[in-house]
């Protein structure tokens, strides 16, 4: 199976070829892999360097003129490192872009705490407007990322290395129901999801599957809860209760109550696999199901 930046790629590619709007900002990162692209439109696809400021001043630029750019690079160089290009050249100039990062959480532990970004989901969420969508499999990230070249907003596509086995249909709202009980809800986003049905395997538990997680899909989450016992777990691949608030927001008025289960905020510093980073944050399927085993009761 291809990953999601190779997705990424090879899409990206395509797109540009088909839709004279669409231009491509890149601050070094993937530049290889786009290369023929780089090659083909020197008009619409440009690589800034490691200027991760310009890159996202540039995407600005771009848009004013009417093209809509698309800028990737490392999450943590994407949205931490130029967070105010992002609030003034697209928040305040009032034009729109798409944001494609790579590297997720700890996708390449080797590389250090520079290339982490658990919490840029928590740090888009100050910035009004964005849309943020994280999908699970490189067949949802296709999809995600055509479906959000073709409109006018300004969205966040978080791509990673950790993917699920399957893909699955993309909820344009935000959440799919894939498993129906009574004793909880536990909404699993992006690639969290295949450890979150090992972990729930046989149990009277509601899953609820997030690819869109702003704006939150309030309304399929209490549709769960209406069916179910008002608790609920929220499995996220960024910084633990990023989505916490959005949840208690979405069920104001019926008595609940919310877990928040992610990346802790403690740097873990033996960078050791994914998988090690994974059970590291009690994110294993295990771990997961002795987490929300005791929540519930």
């Amino acid at each position: 199976m291809d990953t999601m930046r190779d997705r990424f790629i090879a899409t990206t590619d395509r797109l540009l070829a088909e839709d004279p709007r669409l231009a491509l900002v890149l601050a070094e990162i993937s530049a290889d892999g786009f290369r023929p692209t780089l090659d083909r439109h020197p008009d619409r696809a440009v690589n800034v360097g490691i200027r991760e400021q310009l890159l996202i001043g540039v995407g600005g630029g771009m848009a004013l003129t009417g093209l809509r750019p698309i800028m990737h690079t490392f999450a943590s160089f994407l949205v931490e490192r130029p967070f105010e290009q992002l609030k003034l050249d697209f928040g305040h100039q009032g034009v729109h872009g798409l944001l494609v990062s790579a590297g997720g959480s700890y996708d390449w532990p080797a590389g250090g705490f520079t290339h982490m970004s658990p919490g840029d989901v928590a740090l888009m969420d100050t910035l009004d407007g964005w849309t943020v969508q994280v999908p699970g499999h490189p067949d949802e990230a296709e999809t995600l990322l055509r479906r959000a070249a073709a409109s006018d907003g300004s969205v966040y596509l978080r791509l990673s290395a950790h993917a699920n086995a399957a893909a699955h249909p993309v909820s344009r709202t935000g959440m799919t129901v894939l498993r129906e009980g009574s004793r909880g809800v536990v909404v699993a986003v992006g690639p969290m999801l295949d450890a979150v049905l090992a972990a729930t395997e046989g149990q009277d538990l509601t899953v609820l599957y997030a690819t869109t997680v702003r704006p939150f899909d309030a309304e399929a989450l209490r549709r769960a809860v209406a069916a179910a016992r008002p608790d609920v777990v929220l499995v996220e691949p960024y910084l633990a209760g990023t989505s916490t608030a959005a949840a208690n927001d979405a069920l104001a008025e019926v008595p609940h109550r919310v877990l928040g289960l992610g990346i802790g905020r403690r740097e873990l510093r033996r960078y050791g696999s994914v998988d090690e980073h994974l059970a590291g944050q009690g994110l294993d399927p295990a771990a997961l199901r002795a987490r929300i085993g005791a929540f519930l009761g």
